[in-house]
């Protein structure tokens, strides 16, 4: 036997074929590797003592897919925002254990992949769905991988369901003209305008606060977004969704002006509350200043959006209106991409390649008026 310091586990011979690492877990239980080398139980050795000091899973050999998938969970746990975590474990529950759950992790085969996704495709489930069960399946047997519980990632070798595609609906310029005729002498005036003016996101607009704003310098700046915690069912205020959201957005003056004015109204809402006003610094609140419920704006919304007499759309569909005027009138890709807090130019052109017709045209032009000698 080869005998480490205490806590380090040993290496030792098991019988005539076999070699044995041993390691005490964290619950004091031990756990027992096989090997047919002294070097490779080492390894295992070495691989089990890494984990503990990390603090995830020490593989078994023995995993089945649901054992594997709740321990990913508690890992996934705090590295990611809690609507997502949410997410993830309900695709875990519903679709991955019940069929996948009893197979040992290291017996997972890309056939039981491809299988699955068309039985979930055949029960009526979006295509959309199906795609994020995929995603939640690669990342979590992307981790079983970096901590050699499996040989390859099988994940890699199924084709993955493509989202469904959804058409893009914006406003045009004469109809977002309407909408903020509408929407002038209502108490959120500031923040359609805001919408179509600046494309942030809605959890952007609900999350921003007065000193996010530098209305001097006609400009604000991202810091967060308001969500709904789907486990305390309250608004939660988090980090913006990627590091490029975080970003610094100009104002025109119109914008300027309506925040002023929301400023001023919010004063007076302030006195008439008194002590019962919840958020000082929230921009955009409810009548006693706490955060606004998304569910109950997107009513409101859809009722101003009936009394302009517009299409029902989506309040995220400002968002695509704001950067598809933008393209359409010239503005350079780069610039509305900072603008959208995109993280690459490559997917403001992918998302708006229709609007941006004008600019092709203004090339061919450019390049024609060269051919002929001007």
């Amino acid at each position: 036997m080869t005998r480490r310091g205490h806590g380090e586990g040993s290496v030792y011979r098991h019988n005539d074929k076999l070699w044995a690492a041993a390691i005490t877990l964290p619950n004091g239980r031990r756990q027992v590797f096989y090997a047919h080398s002294r070097h490779e139980a080492a390894e295992k050795l070495n691989t089990a003592l890494h984990s503990r000091h990390e603090g995830v899973p020490i593989p078994s050999g023995r995993e089945t897919v649901a054992h594997f998938l709740d321990e990913w969970l508690e890992m996934a746990k705090p590295q990611v925002r809690e609507r997502t975590w949410v997410r993830y474990e309900q695709l875990v529950r519903v679709h991955l254990q019940p069929t996948l759950g009893k197979k040992a992790l290291k017996a997972l085969q890309p056939r039981d992949l491809q299988s699955l996704y068309s039985k979930l495709l055949g029960t009526n489930l979006s295509p959309t769905t199906v795609h994020h069960v995929h995603m939640v399946i690669h990342r979590a047997l992307g981790q079983a991988l970096r901590l050699e519980m499996v040989s390859r990632n099988v994940a890699d070798l199924v084709d993955a369901p493509r989202m469904a595609h959804h058409d893009m609906a914006t406003l045009n310029d004469i109809q977002v003209r309407q909408l903020l005729t509408i929407t002038s002498e209502d108490r959120l005036a500031a923040l359609w305008l805001l919408a179509v003016t600046t494309g942030m996101r809605q959890g952007e607009l609900l999350a921003l606060r007065w000193g996010d704003l530098d209305l001097d310098r006609r400009a604000l700046q991202v810091t967060g977004t308001l969500q709904r915690s789907r486990s305390s069912g309250g608004m939660v205020r988090e980090a913006p969704k990627t590091a490029r959201s975080q970003r610094r957005i100009m104002l025109g003056d119109l914008a300027v002006a309506a925040l002023q004015q929301r400023r001023t109204e919010q004063v007076s809402e302030r006195l008439l509350a008194g002590p019962k006003w919840q958020d000082p610094d929230l921009v955009f609140t409810t009548e006693s200043g706490g955060p606004l419920d998304p569910s109950e704006l997107l009513r409101h919304f859809r009722r101003l959006l009936t009394q302009a007499d517009l299409p029902r759309i989506r309040f995220h569909d400002l968002r695509h209106t704001a950067a598809t005027l933008m393209l359409s009138r010239g503005v350079h890709p780069k610039v509305a991409a900072d603008m959208l807090g995109h993280s690459t130019v490559a997917i403001t052109l992918d998302l708006y390649s229709h609007s941006t017709e004008p600019m092709h045209r203004s090339a061919a032009d450019i390049l024609d008026e060269i051919a002929r000698g001007g």
